[in-house]
C-alpha cells in the first residue's frame, strides 16, 4: 500500500513537472509558427463564442455590446491532491477591435483524478475593467471565487459570475453547456510570444 502511495506521488509530480514544460521553452517562435498558433487561438475564440451563442444567446450578446470580451480555452490533469491546467485566450477591444492573446495557467488543489477541459468567457462592462484584465492581468483565488456573486435573473448577465467590479464569467464545458465558474487558483495575463 505504502509502495503504491509512493508511486502515484511520483507519478503526479511527474505529470505536474511536464504540464510545466512547454512554459519553459527558451526557442523563439518561428514567424510562421506565431501566425499558426495566432491562428489557432482565434479559431478557438470563435468556436467558444457560437457555443456560447447556442447555449446562451444573452451572454453572447453581452459580450458584443460590452466594453471587451476576453475568451480562454483550458486543459488539465489531476492525479490525487495534485493538479495544474493552463490555457490560451483572446481578450478584444470592442471599441477598437484590437485583439490581446493572452495566457491562463491554474492550480488544482483538493483529491482528483482525471483530465478536464473547459472554457471561459470574460465580459467587461467598461473600458477600464478591460484594461486592467489585459495590462495588469486578472488572478482568481479561493477569495475571489468566495466574493463573486452569480446571477441567475433574466437580462444579458444571466448565467453569469461578477468576479470583480465590471468583470462578468461564464464558464461553458467541452459538451457546450453553461456551468457555474469553479476557477480557484487561476492567473491570466499576456502572451508574450503571440503579441
Amino acid at each position: 500500500m505504502k509502495q503504491q502511495a509512493i508511486s502515484l506521488l511520483a507519478a503526479s509530480a511527474t505529470l505536474i513537472v511536464y504540464l510545466g514544460l512547454p512554459a519553459c521553452s527558451t526557442e523563439p517562435m518561428t514567424a510562421t509558427q506565431k501566425a499558426d498558433k495566432q491562428a489557432d487561438v482565434r479559431n478557438m475564440a470563435s468556436k467558444t463564442l457560437a457555443d456560447i451563442s447556442s447555449a446562451s444567446p444573452n451572454a453572447a450578446q453581452a459580450a458584443k455590446s460590452g466594453a471587451g470580451y476576453a475568451v480562454f480555452s483550458n486543459f488539465g490533469f489531476k492525479i490525487l491532491f495534485m493538479g495544474s491546467s493552463n490555457g490560451e485566450g483572446l481578450a478584444v477591444n470592442n471599441a477598437t477591435h484590437q485583439q490581446t492573446f493572452m495566457k491562463m495557467v491554474e492550480l488544482q488543489p483538493g483529491l482528483g483524478l482525471g483530465a478536464s477541459t473547459f472554457r471561459v468567457l470574460f465580459v467587461f462592462d467598461t473600458p477600464q475593467a478591460f484594461d486592467d484584465f489585459v495590462n495588469s492581468g486578472w488572478q482568481g483565488g479561493a477569495n475571489a471565487m468566495a466574493a463573486a456573486k452569480s446571477s441567475t435573473e433574466g437580462g444579458a448577465a444571466a448565467g453569469a459570475v461578477t468576479v470583480s467590479p465590471g468583470v462578468n464569467m461564464y464558464q461553458i464545458t467541452d459538451k457546450g453547456a453553461i456551468v457555474g465558474v469553479s476557477l480557484t487558483g487561476a492567473k491570466f495575463y499576456k502572451d508574450s510570444e503571440l503579441n
